[in-house]
């Protein structure tokens, strides 16, 4: 099946949380605040993070996801708390290849929220949507090995751990040569 003709929903909801693609206008300016008042946290880790964007940078990248969500080439969702309609983070299926058909699943976190379960909860929607709605064989997690914190939820979502790549990536700032855990579950 061509993967235009995939129904997936514009919205997600767990037992706390709105998981909802970045299809409205001004959700930039929430975005980048949580990347603002991150950004200590975010650095060391992702690429984006290195010099802070511009609340219109922001917009346009969500807006480009939004493109790639119809198109079905990723799917970015922005995660909200269901009472408070708070932004907490961002998780998104990227990489697919629709042909296996598999998907690595990306993830970051607002830090005012982080340690309350809040990933663990929406990543797990996502695997779980994947494999029973989108009928992935295969979902990837890949992270730095010494990022413990995002390690911890493939480890406590029963991924396995297939391996460490050794100096398979460049460390966020382009530094120096990382190692990469690949943690997979597979239908």
């Amino acid at each position: 099946m061509n993967p235009l003709l995939f129904e997936v929903p514009l919205q997600i909801e767990t037992e706390r949380l709105i998981l909802r693609a970045p299809h409205k206008v001004g959700d930039g300016e929430i975005v980048n605040q949580a990347i603002i008042d991150s950004l200590y946290e975010l650095k060391p880790w992702l690429l984006f993070a290195q010099e802070l964007p511009t609340v219109e940078e922001t917009e346009i990248n969500l807006r480009e996801a939004y493109i790639n969500f119809l198109k079905r080439e990723s799917f970015r969702f922005l995660i909200f708390d269901k009472d408070s309609n708070d932004f907490i983070g961002v998780t998104s299926f990227d990489n697919i290849d629709w042909d296996i058909p598999k998907s690595e699943i990306g993830y970051w976190i607002n830090t005012s929220y982080s340690g309350k379960g809040y990933m663990t909860e929406a990543v797990k929607e996502l695997v779980d949507y994947g494999l029973d709605s989108l009928n992935f064989r295969r979902i990837e997690i890949r992270c730095e090995s010494t990022n413990y914190k995002s390690r911890a939820i493939p480890e406590r979502l029963g991924f396995v751990l297939e391996g460490t790549l050794r100096n398979e990536d460049l460390s966020a700032d382009r530094r120096e040569l990382t190692d990469t855990c690949v943690y997979s579950v597979v239908r």
